[in-house]
This record gives C-alpha cells, sequence and structure tokens, in this order.
C-alpha cells in the first residue's frame, strides 16, 4: 500500500477555531476579590508580537542587532446592555492601573483537569478604547492593552460560567430544576 498525504480539508481537521481561543482579563488591583472577566460578544481577538531591529552595514555585510520584543493584544466586541465591566475598564485605563489578561485554548483541556485548559498569562495596561456607534449597527467596542514582558505559559482555570460568556457551552437534555 502507497503511502498517503493528507490533502484538502484532512489538513484542517486539527485546526483551532477561532472561537476556542478565549481572552479573560482582571484588574490587577482587583485580584484578591474577583475572577478573571471574559468581554460579552466578542467578534476577535488579535495578539501580535514585534521586534525592531538595527542593521549597521559593515565590509563584510549587514549586521543586525534586534531590540525588545512588544507585545500587543486586540479585542473587538459588541457593547452588551448594562455591562459594567466596560465601565471598569475605561476607569482603569483613565488611572493607570494594571490589567491581567490569560488567552485560553479552550480545544487544548489539561489531561488531569476538566476546567483547565491551555494558557498565556499576560500584564500590561489598557492603551486604548474604542467605542463606535452608527445608526444602523451595534455599538461596537475596540480595546488594545499594551503588553510588559513575554508572559508566561500554563494552564488556568475556565469555569463553567467564564466559558458561557465566552461561547456555548454544551447543555444536557435532562431537566436541570428540582
Amino acid at each position: 500500500m502507497k503511502n498517503r498525504k493528507l490533502f484538502g480539508l484532512q489538513l484542517f481537521a486539527e485546526a483551532v477555531a477561532g472561537k476556542k481561543i478565549v481572552y479573560l482579563y482582571r484588574i490587577l488591583s482587583t485580584e484578591k476579590d474577583h475572577d478573571a472577566t471574559a468581554l460579552a460578544f466578542t467578534t476577535e481577538n488579535e495578539r501580535t508580537k514585534s521586534k525592531d531591529a538595527d542593521s549597521t552595514v559593515t565590509k563584510d555585510g549587514t549586521v543586525r542587532t534586534p531590540g525588545a520584543a512588544e507585545g500587543e493584544i486586540t479585542a473587538s466586541s459588541l457593547l452588551k446592555k448594562g455591562d459594567t465591566f466596560i465601565d471598569e475598564l475605561e476607569a482603569a485605563l483613565d488611572n493607570d492601573e494594571k490589567m491581567e489578561i490569560w488567552e485560553v485554548n479552550l480545544a487544548e483541556p489539561q489531561a488531569s483537569s476538566s476546567n483547565k485548559f491551555k494558557a498565556k498569562y499576560f500584564q500590561g495596561y489598557l492603551t486604548e478604547l474604542d467605542q463606535t456607534s452608527n445608526a444602523e449597527d451595534n455599538v461596537e467596542l475596540s480595546l488594545t492593552f499594551g503588553l510588559e514582558g513575554k508572559g508566561a505559559s500554563g494552564y488556568a482555570t475556565v469555569t463553567e460560567e467564564q466559558q458561557e460568556v465566552a461561547a456555548y457551552v454544551f447543555a444536557d437534555t435532562q431537566k436541570t430544576g428540582a
């Protein structure tokens, strides 16, 4: 039998769906009293890392010297009626309060736990909050977080309630009340 290669859609069987990557946020000063929170109605997230490099021309060719890496996380969401977390985030921006941000991959649970998932942890500051409202669409929020350092990898606890805010979770067919 010939060796078979994967083609077309077979390659996507292992791809992670975008909705499986969720972000949780917390104002660092509230860590003793508050769990991390997901933004309601998130439409898109992005994490970027970039590094400038200086070039020096020498007789033997160009030598590149890398600078420090800079990271940024952006989030877009629709404004949820009565959402007080957005007010807290705006106050954190105004008061230069440090934030904690978790990037969690719900497609990769920890083998020994039902509510721990592969994650990256960051600290940084909310550097931009943009609210767009036009006559024909819902109010949209765009947030930008400037990250400090490289972040740390590990496993983060994501409760069922946090998962519900981020996306639907499976519900059984059995009645839930008494």
